[in-house]
């Protein structure tokens, strides 16, 4: 069970404030846990990776869209502001991962990370989780596939830069919006877009293969500005795109909306109308396969905008909605294991 600590790590202190910005109000609580697991393994034909690596349960980024709010509620939380503000971190999850790789059958598969919360929200600023992890996946010559909203996967450029090498690293960052400031009123705590395209030219510049993520479309928010998006992540070197189309599971509606309605109070109706439409009349859409898309006129008239642009700016969008397995893999990666011992041994 995750234990909670006295005095939480602030993750604005010193150098790290570049990162996050001024601390929002709201008290932040810290858990520390001794995981039974750090990789966990998916069947999904919405997601495209069967593995991923997830150091943190909540998400301090606070997106109201978030689709794994409902998570948090096996831990015997809410799917709102616990969620955002009861932050479990896994503090063995280095040491799991290193018992994992080092299993015989194991054979190399891409590990994404970033799963279910971001892999790289402020806490990492503090206890090093994913760095771990990622310094395991090295030892063992493990690709791995980043998707991340934090300007904080640039601390790790020497790291990716050379896992690249040896094994296939990639690094997508999730920017749904161009505008800092309607960003700012959605994603609360998240970086400035501004920003997150900076660490997109960083790690481009640095030989890692980058991608730029349109996720989630919010029909009549955010989809006129695929065009702009696209257009500024090409410029900071992301070879890669991709879009999804939000998703509102039941707990995660009310927050949603009611974060929506008091951003976007004049737009709030003409929003939802517009899920609507590409949703059949409906907000959400549970069925697997088709969480992640829409259907219907609006919604071919975005995938026909995305496409366009992203073909004219020479992005690989193969497939569109979601991120392929060979585009989160950089190659060449070696084809034979490496020898290892591990301390762990096997599961």
């Amino acid at each position: 069970m995750p234990r909670p600590i006295d005095n939480p790590p602030n993750p604005w202190l010193s150098t790290h404030v570049e990162y996050f910005g001024e601390p929002p109000p709201a008290g932040l609580e810290v858990f520390e846990e001794d995981a039974r697991s750090v990789v966990s393994t998916n069947d999904s034909p919405d997601i495209p990776f069967r593995y991923s690596v997830n150091p943190y349960r909540g998400c301090y980024h606070g997106c109201a869209y978030c689709y794994a709010r409902p998570t948090h509620q096996y831990l015997g939380w809410g799917a709102g502001t616990d969620f955002e503000r009861k932050i479990v971190a896994k503090v063995n999850a280095p040491a799991l991962l290193r018992q994992f790789l080092a299993r015989p059958k194991w054979t190399r598969e891409l590990l994404a990370f970033s799963g279910v919360t971001d892999c790289y929200q402020p806490l990492e600023a503090h206890y090093g989780l994913t760095r771990g992890c990622l310094e395991a996946c090295l030892e063992f010559a493990n690709p791995v596939g980043i998707i991340t909203k934090g300007p904080l996967v640039a601390r790790d450029v020497d790291l990716l830069a050379e896992l690249n090498r040896r094994a296939g690293a990639s690094v997508t960052i999730s920017i749904p919006f161009i505008d800092d400031a309607m960003a700012r009123r959605i994603e609360p705590s998240v970086a400035r877009p501004s920003k997150r395209f900076q660490t997109l030219a960083t790690l481009s510049a640095a030989g890692i293969r980058t991608g730029v993520a349109v996720a989630p479309v919010i029909p009549g928010l955010n989809d006129s500005q695929i065009p702009q998006i696209l257009a500024r992540a090409r410029e900071c070197g992301a070879q890669n795109a991709f879009l999804t189309l939000l998703r509102l599971p039941a707990e995660v509606l009310p927050v949603f909306e009611g974060r929506l309605k008091e951003a976007e109070p004049l737009r709030h109706a003409h929003v939802l109308s517009a899920i609507r439409d590409v949703r059949r009349g409906a907000l959400n859409n549970a069925q697997f396969g088709r969480r992640m898309e829409g259907e219907g006129p609006r919604w071919q008239a975005i995938e026909q905008l995305f496409e366009l642009h992203a073909r004219r700016l020479g992005f690989n969008t193969d497939p569109p909605r979601m991120p392929a397995l060979a585009t989160m893999r950089a190659e060449p990666a070696p084809k034979a294991r490496p020898q290892q011992r591990s301390l762990f041994g096997d599961d």
